[in-house]
């Protein structure tokens, strides 16, 4: 009988990739053909209604149930001359992945049926809100829960073999208002920062009314082919490899990062491309990753909310066109030890609504002067709120990426690259001139600013927040993870700060001091504060490490303990003063994050020992009692065999090892499992049950090298890494 493996290394040997054909030679043909953007909405609607959901779209003001009427029939008309026949409001709860409920336009009526969509099922559904994480906000027996219409997120329509869904971008709250979604705390963190980023942009043009935060995600991904993945419980269930001895080959080479992408994958991004493009995600960028099977996708720039639902949509997307193409996408942040895992890297700015980047320095000492306002107080903030940024991007597969000598570590600091080091240290050990020049303007004496930073310096690919040109790149976030978690938190730490910063600055102003002298001498100070957060060196390193100690800089490497960080005084006082989170909400979310960790934890070792007692040790107790035969005969003819006695004395070793180990985690598991208090029990799983993940791998790895390959039951890492 063959095994499992065997016969998915024939499947994989034998794909042969589905025809794939882009709607046209053109993008721009097709970009946006499935999203009720704002031409269809011109075409669709009335002009008054148009102007009014532009108006809620850029300004957040309410649209009334008329125009919502109006609205949902525009939607419903559009939606149903592309062939949709059913809705739903799609949205992120707490699970990590995206929901979402489909009902039919179809309602009987007395002479028969007719096809309806009512502003008030557009704007507002009521999904179970008891069987989504709430961290105790609701009890089973209170199921009732909202979504609510997203204006500012254009309506969209999903394709599948079966039909076509529209789908409306929404948010999902309680009954009692609580938010338990990601969507709904951005959206509230984006209002904080636009209102604060406008007061402190009017020091300096009182054309700005409003700033919107831009945000570009360069999502990492694995391919590995289906019947590979189908014959991998470890990847099926938990998304990564729990055992697999590395292969001979790796990324040693350095022969994958930027090579030739593979035909069959090529094809599968081609294919997943079109799609996302006819939804409106501005795709611009792939190319193979750092390790084996490793590739990355990048968009343009878009604003906050909508990049953050085109990358949820987009990951959505991957997973279900790889199906088509017999692959499976791995988002898990480290799927395989011993080679480079995945970020997510997020590419953060603040964009007006005149079109400037509040983040690039001007010609002029003014325009550089505003530069430097939201460069330092960005700085300022990442400073005071290091601890929340990181628990930010906490969670149990970012764990192993971490502080891994492959991606940011724990410790949060930031890389501005030695010309603005330079002119940071300039400012802070100069005193502040009130010169006038010839133009009679201020001048208060600001070291000349390159116009272009993009390629001032190298990037610092050991930095978890470093400048790069124009924007500022937080590099830690997982690739599996929904980038509204980080984003809510830096967008509101922003906010706080440029509140602060301007009541500063009002201050010196209502003391006499001139605007620009004042705005100086507050960033001035501001560089000071913020100076021990600033490094320019390797990351990585274990000198840094220690200069982080010296600096007071904390370098908290779990999850559990650094979810504490959402609970001090401080952040308290952050979300209170955002309105980012009530007290409920930020102890619900914290309860609900532990709880995922541990739960991850508790698959993964529930998992581990399954895969142990039913597939490893049987392989390896199967090939030891055949070496034992081999051993019986070769004395009966008088030949003593030393090697495949040590080889049967190795086997032993290893398999009590991992038997002894796999029962030990089985006890610790149900002793830990009667822990009531949910930190307690996260550290415990993290601190004692993982604790037993690395002896029983490394002695399983040990036996994959010793049993013979064509028993093994797992495909082994060189077929999952290198079968394209």
């Amino acid at each position: 009988m063959k095994s499992l493996r065997t016969i998915a290394l024939k499947e994989a040997q034998n794909r042969i990739s589905p025809e794939v054909k882009s709607p046209s030679s053109k993008i721009s043909d097709f970009f946006g053909s499935n999203v009720f953007d704002k031409k269809k909405m011109r075409d669709f609607l009335s002009k008054d209604v148009y102007e009014k959901l532009i108006s809620s779209i850029n300004q957040g003001e309410l649209i009334n149930s008329d125009d919502a009427n109006q609205i949902a029939n525009a939607m419903k008309a559009w939606a149903m001359g592309a062939g949709a026949t059913h809705y739903t409001h799609w949205f992120q709860p707490l699970t990590g992945t995206t929901a979402e409920k489909h009902d039919s336009f179809f309602e009987p009526s007395g002479e028969g049926a007719i096809e309806k969509f009512a502003g008030s099922a557009l704007v507002q559904q009521e999904p179970d809100a008891s069987s989504f994480p709430n961290g105790g906000i609701r009890n089973t027996f209170e199921a009732r829960g909202y979504t609510a219409w997203d204006p500012s997120s254009p309506a969209f329509i999903m394709e599948s073999k079966a039909g076509k869904t529209l789908c409306i971008p929404t948010v999902f709250v309680s009954y009692t208002g609580e938010a338990l979604d990601y969507k709904a705390p951005l959206l509230k963190a984006l209002s904080a920062l636009d209102k604060a980023a406008v007061d402190v942009c009017q020091y300096f043009d009182k054309s700005i009314t409003k700033v919107n935060a831009s945000l570009g995600i360069e999502q990492e991904y694995f391919l590995v082919d289906e019947s590979l993945f189908n014959a991998r419980p470890d990847l099926l269930l938990t998304g990564r490899a729990l055992f697999g001895h590395m292969s001979a080959k790796g990324q040693q080479l350095e022969d994958h990062y930027f090579g030739s992408i593979p035909e069959r994958v090529f094809t599968y991004m081609v294919d997943f491309e079109n799609e996302a493009l006819k939804l409106g995600i501005p795709l611009k960028t792939r190319h193979n990753e750092v390790a084996p099977s490793q590739f990355e996708c990048a968009p343009i720039y878009e604003e906050i909310n909508l990049a953050i639902d085109h990358n949820q949509l987009l990951m959505d997307l991957m997973e279900k066109v790889a199906r088509r193409h017999h692959f499976r996408v791995l988002l898990h942040e480290k799927p395989y030890a011993g080679i480079n895992g995945s970020g997510k890297h997020n590419n953060w700015s603040l964009i007006t609504d005149t079109g400037k980047n509040l983040l690039a320095p001007g010609k002029t000492p003014k325009n550089n002067l505003m530069f430097l306002a939201f460069f330092v107080n960005t700085i300022k903030a990442v400073s005071e709120h290091a601890d929340l940024l990181r628990a930010s991007i906490a969670s149990v597969s970012n764990d192993h990426r971490l502080g891994a000598n492959e991606a940011p570590p724990a410790i949060i600091s930031i890389f501005l690259g030695s010309q603005l080091n330079d002119v940071l240290d300039e400012i802070e050990h100069s005193r502040i001139s009130k010169k006038i020049k010839e133009d009679n303007a201020l001048w208060l004496g600001i070291p000349k600013i390159p116009q272009i930073l993009m390629d001032n310096t190298d990037r610092n690919r050991t930095s978890p927040f470093a400048f790069t040109g124009n924007k500022f790149e937080l590099r830690a976030v997982g690739s599996s993870a929904n980038s509204s978690a980080p984003m809510t938190i830096l967008n509101a730490i922003m906010a706080e700060q440029l509140t602060k910063f301007k009541v500063e600055v009002d201050k010196l102003i209502k003391k006499g001091d001139k605007k620009d002298i004042a705005l100086l001498t507050v960033i001035k100070k501001y560089i000071k504060e913020s100076k021990a957060i600033r490094f320019e060196g390797n990351g990585y390193s274990q000198e840094w490490e220690d200069e982080a100690a010296t600096r007071g800089l904390s370098n908290i490497k779990t999850t559990p303990k650094a979810l504490d960080a959402y609970l001090t005084e401080k952040s308290a006082e952050l979300f209170a003063s955002t309105g980012i989170y009530s007290a409920r909400e930020n102890h619900a979310r914290h309860e609900i994050m532990l709880e995922n960790f541990y739960k991850k934890l508790q698959i993964e070792a529930r998992v581990m020992g399954e895969v142990a007692n039913t597939s490893i040790i049987p392989a390896a107790i199967a090939y030891q009692n055949s070496l034992i035969e081999n051993v019986k005969g070769l004395k009966e003819l008088g030949i003593e065999s030393k090697s495949s006695l040590e080889i049967v004395k190795k086997l032993s070793e290893h398999l009590d090892i991992v038997k002894t180990n796999i029962d030990a985690m089985l006890e610790e598991r149900k002793v830990t499992n009667k822990i009531e208090d949910t930190r307690e029990k996260a550290i415990a799983y993290d601190e004692k049950v993982k604790s037993y993940f690395d002896t029983i791998r490394y002695h399983a790895d040990k036996l994959e090298q010793i049993v013979d390959d064509s028993v093994w039951p797992l495909p082994k890492f060189r077929e999952l890494l290198f079968m394209k």
